[in-house]
């Protein structure tokens, strides 16, 4: 069940807002939560979907500002494939981290992502890169 397109929204924190819908639509197991589009909330949900977090996303173009459905992944027994959702780098905060200070999250069972000057991208590929750049958020 996915709710009505989503009105436009004042945050301070879009990534936050968009983070917040995706834990708490895994908390109640939706199939699917529907987020206020931008192009970096399009590439983060393209990262999330590349990494196997999420199931998929579509774009839904409405009025006054266009939204997209994400769709949350479980497993067999219903259990979420997302277990943690943490934002790091925030508007009050930023957090920048370089080449050899990305960190690595349960041994590399999570990923970071890290917004860098040639794109956002996970925390590996920055570090093959060699690009360091701002910690956006963890996820596990």
């Amino acid at each position: 069940m996915v709710t009505a397109p989503v009105t436009e929204s004042n945050t301070t924190d879009p990534i936050s807002d968009m983070l917040a819908r995706i834990r708490n639509g895994i908390a109640v197991r939706r199939d699917a939560v529907v987020v206020p589009a931008s192009r970096v909330k399009l590439e983060l949900a393209r990262l999330l979907q590349q990494e196997g977090f999420i199931a998929g996303f579509e774009r839904i173009d409405s009025k006054p500002q266009a939204s997209f459905k994400v769709v949350l992944r479980y497993y067999e027994n219903k259990e979420p494939v997302i277990t943690g959702l943490r934002r790091v780098s925030r508007p009050g905060l930023r957090v920048y981290v370089g080449r050899n200070e990305i960190p690595r999250l349960y041994g590399g069972l999570g990923v970071s992502i890290v917004s860098t000057s040639k794109g956002i991208m996970t925390g590996r590929e920055a570090w093959k890169q060699g690009l360091g750049g701002e910690l956006l958020f963890y996820v596990w």
